[in-house]
């Protein structure tokens, strides 16, 4: 049997592939050794040395490893859009964050907030609540976590609003999606992969890479709070 193809990807990508998980490998012809993380992990990971066939992160992040000389610029593939959301426990209220306005006045009045520290939604949101002016407030009743979906914690019962891309908070159970978040306000991101120059197997990786985004359907994509490029 061929050598896993080593894969480091988005957490925003997670349930797509996962539920094409046999389709990727038929077109790889080879297992998939699948690693999931938020991008900035998977860019440290690889700043690390870690070893990856193929990555997919943001667009951002893929110029970024192009610029290094760490992926192949033209195996590059855009896959996905998506954007950041908001989510609550299941059956509970929903907040209204259809305008900035109304987004300022949730995060000044819902008792705490979940967002990640290394995912880019988390990167994000830090910026905005910044540049909105409340970040001390918000943080003052907010859990931080380092990686993983935000909207675990709001299932548990831990927090009242989680914020991170739209695609992550759809991939977690005892949930309900509020909606992205202003359009004024928002960022739009795009989930790129492409094949390392240190890959053994690049043809491998340029076939996963053409097989998954033809299984970023719209209905697929939509399904898991994502939109084609």
């Amino acid at each position: 049997m061929a050598a896993p193809l080593r894969v480091l990807t988005t957490l925003g990508l997670q349930k797509v592939i996962e539920g094409v998980l046999p389709q990727l490998e038929a077109a790889a012809g080879r297992p998939l050794e699948l690693g999931f993380g938020p991008t900035q992990v998977q860019l440290q990971r690889l700043a690390e040395g870690a070893a990856a066939d193929v990555v997919i992160v943001t667009e951002a992040g893929i110029a970024g490893l192009a610029a290094k000389g760490l992926v192949d610029p033209a195996s590059r593939v855009d896959l996905a859009r998506s954007a950041v959301g908001a989510a609550v426990r299941a059956k509970a209220p929903k907040p209204d964050i259809g305008s900035v306005e109304a987004l300022v006045a949730t995060l000044r009045a819902v008792p705490s907030i979940v967002y990640s520290k290394q995912g880019a939604s988390g990167i994000f949101f830090a910026g905005l609540i910044e540049r909105l002016g409340i970040a001390d407030l918000v943080n003052a009743k907010a859990t931080i976590i380092p990686q993983g979906f935000t909207a675990a914690l709001v299932a548990r019962g831990e927090a009242a609003l989680a914020i991170q891309q739209m695609s992550e908070l759809m991939a977690v159970e005892g949930v309900d999606i509020v909606g992205p978040l202003p359009d004024a306000v928002q960022e739009k991101l795009v989930f790129s992969g492409a094949v390392t120059t240190a890959s053994e197997a690049p043809e491998a990786g340029y076939a996963l890479l053409a097989a998954l985004a033809s299984a970023c359907t719209p209905e697929r994509l939509g399904a898991s709070g994502l939109r084609p490029v």
